[in-house]
């Protein structure tokens, strides 16, 4: 199984199929997603509220207009089982022209923990990179699997006014339950924590990976932290620099 997982990791990194080998043995196909998939869009959007209510938190509620609208466009990535069963999904949406997020990272329950999430990741990751190149990917999330992940793949924890200051992106949070947290904070601050890779000024991925290593257990006190009293700690970062601060979120918990 390990050998064909890296087979699978080489496949992702090199190609746009990635094939993922679960512990019950059902092969996973990680892919762009096409328009035949829009048959999916319903169960991707019922499963994303699904799982916010459950976490008692909330993402940006999209339709399943808009999630067909990202896989018609190739700006989405989805996993399926060989005879078509759905497992997971993520899209991309742009802001500024300047910003990617890479949004709406969802699993079936069925399928969690089985390391699917990491591939859509990396796979979303490398289909951002291709066609935005320059840009800035950045993420809000408030799980700290993601925040591993993301970590990997080279993105570093940042303040919410290095994030894209586009209205039509914030007014997204507006189905977020935690939105009149947001607001009262002026956009500076929420339950989330924000993540950036930046592809001219950034650490290198095993620099970010490592940190979070030898970190995780503060940011996970911090994620409970701000979930339970909500500290205002990271909203008077001086942004001036921006070199400056990434250094400073960096080692914030030196």
């Amino acid at each position: 199984m390990y050998l064909f997982y890296k087979i699978g990791h080489l496949l992702l990194t090199y190609s746009t199929t990635f094939f993922y080998n679960i512990v019950d043995n059902q092969k996973i196909i990680i892919r762009v997603a096409t328009p035949a998939d829009k048959k999916y869009s319903v169960l991707i959007t019922d499963e994303m509220e699904a799982s916010a209510k459950a976490r008692g938190t909330g993402i940006a509620k999209r339709s399943p207009e808009y999630v067909a609208l990202k896989m018609e466009e190739g700006k989405a990535v989805i996993a399926v089982t060989e005879d078509g069963t759905w497992v997971g999904f993520c899209y991309i949406e742009t802001w500024e022209g300047e910003y990617v997020a890479n949004s709406g990272l969802i699993v079936s329950p069925a399928f969690r923990k089985s390391g699917v999430a990491k591939g859509i990741k990396q796979r979303i990751f490398q289909l951002s990179r291709e066609k935005y190149p320059d840009a800035k990917i950045f993420g809000l999330t408030t799980g700290l699997a993601v925040m591993k992940i993301n970590s990997d793949l080279g993105y570093e924890p940042v303040t919410y006014s290095e994030l894209t200051q586009d209205e039509k992106f914030w007014a997204g949070c507006k189905s977020c339950v935690n939105y009149e947290i947001l607001m009262s904070k002026d956009r500076k601050n929420c339950l989330c924590t924000a993540m950036l890779f930046d592809p001219k000024d950034h650490y290198e991925p095993k620099e970010t990976k490592e940190h979070f290593e030898k970190k995780s257990k503060i940011y996970e006190r911090l994620l409970k932290i701000k979930q339970n009293k909500f500290l205002k700690r990271l909203t008077n970062i001086d942004r001036s620099s921006n070199r400056k601060l990434k250094i400073s979120m960096f080692n914030l918990f030196h």
